[in-house]
């Protein structure tokens, strides 16, 4: 059963031409379908004078919220065929839209497909992907001289320290993967002789190491 899903780390952009047509691919990591909307609506803008912008994108992290459009390009031939790469790719959270100046040759409609499709896999080879693990957030407060025995526990690539307060006392924000949750917690609990408070700040997802 699948537990994290893959996306982009910020976003990427590729180029290519066929028969004279540049196919422009933009891909970008997303947190809901508005940002996707919005990162649709900006490239549109920019590229105010292309032929077509199609979109296709996967807005949460179960594969449920999709959509795709041709823009005006044959029905199915750049939209879906794009959607399709994602799904391929189990790419979750992501947008990806090609935008196309058209160079006068036709490139009928297995041509079209194969040049939307192909722009999107060929942009992903150059993303940086990240790795979205189910994982739960937790914070502890503690004073400095336990400091360096939790920070060796809390080094290991299960875990990710978020965030590191040093005020009158050491605030530790961490995520760990869902599955190694529990163990990491007793271990904690047992190094410090269970005096050190674990607070559990909420679930999600997570890059890990």
């Amino acid at each position: 059963m699948r537990k994290g899903y893959l996306t982009v780390k910020n976003e990427c952009e590729n180029v290519i031409v066929i028969e004279r047509s540049k196919f422009i691919c933009n891909i970008k990591g997303i947190e809901n379908e508005l940002e996707a909307k919005e990162y649709i609506e900006k490239l549109r803008k920019k590229h105010s004078l292309a032929n077509h912008s199609c979109y296709a994108y996967i807005a949460d992290d179960k594969g449920l919220i999709q959509k795709f459009s041709d823009a005006g390009e044959p029905q199915g031939t750049a939209g879906l065929p794009m959607l399709e790469v994602l799904k391929s790719k189990r790419m979750y959270k992501t947008v990806a839209v090609v935008t196309r100046y058209f160079g006068g040759i036709k490139l009928g409609t297995g041509g079209l497909t194969r040049a939307y499709g192909g722009s999107v896999s060929e942009c992903l080879t150059t993303a940086q992907i990240v790795d979205m693990q189910q994982s739960i957030s937790f914070f502890v407060k503690l004073d400095y001289d336990g400091y360096s025995k939790l920070l060796k526990i809390l080094s290991v690539p299960e875990i990710v320290v978020e965030n590191t307060a040093f005020e009158n006392n050491i605030t530790v924000d961490f995520s760990i993967k869902e599955d190694f949750a529990q163990s990491v917690i007793e271990k904690i609990t047992n190094a410090f002789n269970g005096k050190l408070k674990v607070t559990e700040k909420g679930r999600g997802y997570c890059a890990f190491k």
